[in-house]
């Protein structure tokens, strides 16, 4: 008896664990807390538009792209309103944009062109890197996504060998002008590139004081820090005090590299290529991750039909079965009509 009583009761618990199981796998679940909205920036303008630009990622920090207005739900709530309410186009224009001319992504990519890499592996980082531009850039690039090139030996300086540039053809030109000879100190200074790479994107962050900006860093290297100028702290502290606003990326090649040290500074993700016939396919995930950073921003645009106080707007994102909710407040205060997007 006692047997058959232990029987039931494992079969009974193997049918809840498997109906548990089943539930949490329906594709038709919803995540409430699988993504986040973060809002970058938002404003009124007269005579009565509300703007929020806004960035939205899984809970991980994946970025995600791609969204489009039907993927949005913008609820209001007015101080006589009862409960919120979804915006209606009759009372209202409204329109989500990917991006928009008040944004500006800077990409900066930085390159141990040092003995090693530049007597072995050169043609395949020139390619790799090329084919890296032309998948961040994109074709119909509106001036907001920019790369700027930069690359390090045993100096105790960043070379540049490009400016922020929001067009293919400049770039790869200087990749392609990368000689064997480039490099006149063999040593590494990967800490210090590091740490002045983060310096290059603070400067030209501070240029574009008119725009909302985000950057982000990638560095790829084929080896260790040799030329001690600074310790891996003093190049992990810079890191997380900027990752709040940066987004960083590593690559390694060979054996030589440490990936612990490349983990900590790649923060958002590190890859790893075995020997220089995976470097373009390393590259290109890399690359997938910046471009759907750089397409993770969008601007909601709405003409209010509230017209005095302080009002409540709650922007919901639904996509592939995962939710995500902002709010926000925006005061109608001098609102009138003959608003248009």
């Amino acid at each position: 008896m006692k047997t058959q009583l232990l029987g039931i009761t494992l079969l009974v618990g193997l049918l809840f664990v498997s109906c548990k199981k089943d539930k949490d796998d329906d594709p038709m679940v919803i995540r409430t807390d699988g993504l986040e909205i973060l809002i970058q920036e938002e404003y009124t303008t007269p005579p009565a538009k509300v703007s929020v630009f806004f960035k939205v990622q899984k809970k991980d920090g994946t970025p995600v792209a791609g969204l489009i207005d039907s993927d949005f739900s913008i609820y209001e709530k007015g101080r006589n309103d009862d409960a919120e309410r979804l915006i209606s186009s009759d009372e209202g224009e409204r329109q989500i944009s990917p991006r928009a001319q008040l944004f500006a992504y800077n990409t900066l990519l930085i390159l141990d062109l040092s003995g090693s890499v530049t007597n072995n592996n050169l043609p395949q980082l020139k390619e790799a890197s090329k084919q890296f531009i032309d998948a961040v850039i994109p074709d119909d690039n509106d001036g907001a996504i920019n790369i700027s090139v930069r690359w390090f030996d045993g100096e105790n300086r960043l070379h540049k060998l490009t400016d922020f540039l929001g067009e293919r053809a400049p770039l790869k030109a200087a990749i392609d002008g990368i000689m064997p000879d480039i490099s006149t100190d063999n040593s590494t200074d990967l800490f210090g590139a590091v740490i002045k790479g983060i310096e290059v994107v603070n400067e030209v962050e501070y240029q574009n004081d008119d725009r909302i900006s985000a950057a982000s860093m990638i560095v790829f290297t084929d080896g260790t820090d040799q030329a001690a100028r600074h310790t891996r702290e003093q190049a992990y502290e810079s890191v997380n005090a900027a990752k709040d606003r940066m987004t960083f990326y590593t690559i390694g090649l060979g054996s030589e590299i440490d990936e612990s040290v490349l983990t900590n500074i790649g923060v958002n993700s590190f890859e790893f290529a075995s020997n220089t016939d995976k470097l373009i396919e390393t590259f290109a995930r890399i690359a997938s991750r910046v471009s759907d950073e750089a397409n993770s921003y969008y601007l909601f645009e709405y003409c209010s039909p509230k017209r005095n106080g302080v009002n409540e707007l709650k922007i919901e994102a639904l996509k592939d079965n995962l939710k995500g909710t902002a709010n926000t407040t925006f005061n109608a205060g001098g609102f009138t009509g003959g608003c248009s997007l």
